[in-house]
């Protein structure tokens, strides 16, 4: 089958790498890829919220399956695009309805969805620009830190954890009225701040049925020890040592099963993967938030320990046989590190020419934001590179990427020394 990836990051890289290894793959596209995804697959200059681009290309080359990447297209509706088309309604779209993606696209409609399903999470309230005051009111019965949530899709940038009780009430002003994250704040979730260690789980489900993919922690600050602005992803590690088999029992009873049993529940049509952020609070799992899409630079150690092929678990999730479907996971441990450009995740130069990774061995570099450039290889993001390696536990693994890691180079690269650190 012909097959189309919707993304130009670390993230699409990874599935490409798979997803050409896969024999029921024939031709492989990926829109629009960047400067390293031609090398397993055909880069298409076409936006992935372009829909009408996107079916004359997959009409005009005859694709049978599109797997999204990002988050923007699916909570535009891409699924709902080609389910409605009777040109395109044959497609296998890998991918949430617009319905479910709001899981993602709107913190207030995730929080209200866990509420109706008893699954646990961190008290809270919501709050618009009409509303502020109760807003600041409600803060200040809060215990510190307080943790505001733009309500809408912010690349990732759009959670603020503030000490300060002042701080946090003229940030909110900041996010509601000044629009601080633009429309993503029309609308700001406040909430309890729990204490403990993050990781995430991963799901993929046909809306009924679910295989649970392998844990990660990811490192989203810039600086080491976890401080400094968040960004994208600086690294990530997996399996997550502490998730053992009793508290992966509890995850999956207390919340991958209410949370596929909702989805179903409600009607919500679901074909792809759930994101489960979580917070390990004394022994307990809470859900932060979902995303409706593998994470970043997650998904590049959750698939190269995934030896099974994912077309045929991707094609039974239209076929209803998802439960019949085996997922063979390696034992072996996998970490990335992300190689970031200077000054990321503020201002940043691109265009930086990148050298070396023709020397890397033993671990799989992912390009993130890489363009070719007159035959070169240059910067064209803040992430630049994933370079993930696998090893008998995560500290082999970690030792092979920094390894790696020495022989790439570009102007005012940067990478965390730390990543797993917090493990050991």
């Amino acid at each position: 089958m012909n097959i189309l990836i919707l993304g130009s990051g670390g993230r699409e890289h990874a599935f490409a790498v798979k997803l050409h290894q896969s024999p029921l793959c024939d031709a492989l596209y990926i829109a629009p890829g960047n400067g390293g995804t031609h090398t397993v697959a055909t880069n298409v200059a076409i936006t992935p919220t372009d829909f009408p681009a996107l079916k004359t290309f997959v009409l005009e080359k005859n694709i049978t399956m599109v797997v999204v990447g990002p988050e923007d297209p699916l909570v535009q509706g891409v699924y709902d695009f080609f389910a409605s088309d009777s040109q395109l309604a044959h497609v296998q779209l890998i991918g949430p309805s617009k319905q479910g993606a709001a899981l993602e696209g709107s913190k207030e409609f995730a929080k209200e969805f866990m509420m109706r399903h008893h699954i646990p999470t961190a008290k809270y309230a919501s709050f618009t620009k009409e509303t502020v005051d109760e807003g600041c009111a409600f803060l200040s019965t809060m215990k510190a830190p307080y943790v505001l949530k733009a309500d809408g899709l912010a690349a990732g940038k759009g959670v603020l954890i503030i000490e300060d009780l002042a701080e946090a009430q003229a940030e909110l002003r900041r996010m509601l009225i000044d629009q601080k994250f633009g429309k993503a704040s029309a609308k700001v979730v406040i909430e309890e701040f729990l204490k403990g260690i993050e990781l995430s789980c991963f799901v993929l489900t046909d809306g009924q049925h679910y295989k649970i993919l392998p844990t990660a922690k990811d490192y989203k600050r810039i600086g080491e020890a976890d401080t400094g602005l968040n960004t994208g992803g600086m690294g990530a590690v997996s399996p997550v040592p502490f998730a053992d088999e009793a508290f992966m029992q509890k995850i999956e009873e207390r919340i991958v099963k209410p949370t596929i049993a909702g989805l179903h529940k409600e009607g919500i049509i679901y074909k792809g993967f759930v994101f489960i952020g979580l917070i390990k609070v004394e022994g307990e799992p809470y859900v932060i938030e979902y995303n409706v899409r593998m994470g970043d630079p997650e998904t590049e150690v959750v698939l190269p320990r995934i030896t099974s092929d994912l077309v045929p678990l991707f094609q039974s999730l239209y076929e209803g046989t998802l439960e019949k479907q085996s997922l063979q996971i390696t034992p072996q441990s996998a970490t990335t590190v992300v190689m970031v450009s200077g000054g990321y995740p503020e201002e940043y130069e691109k265009g930086k020419t990148i050298t070396g990774t023709e020397n890397v061995s033993g671990s799989t570099v992912y390009h993130a934001g890489t363009a070719l450039k007159d035959g070169r290889l240059v910067s064209a993001g803040g992430r630049v590179l994933a370079i993930t390696s696998l090893g008998n536990d995560f500290k082999q693994a970690l030792e092979h990427s920094y390894e790696n890691i020495a022989k790439i180079h570009f102007e005012g690269a940067y990478w965390r020394r730390d990543i797993g650190k917090d493990l050991s």
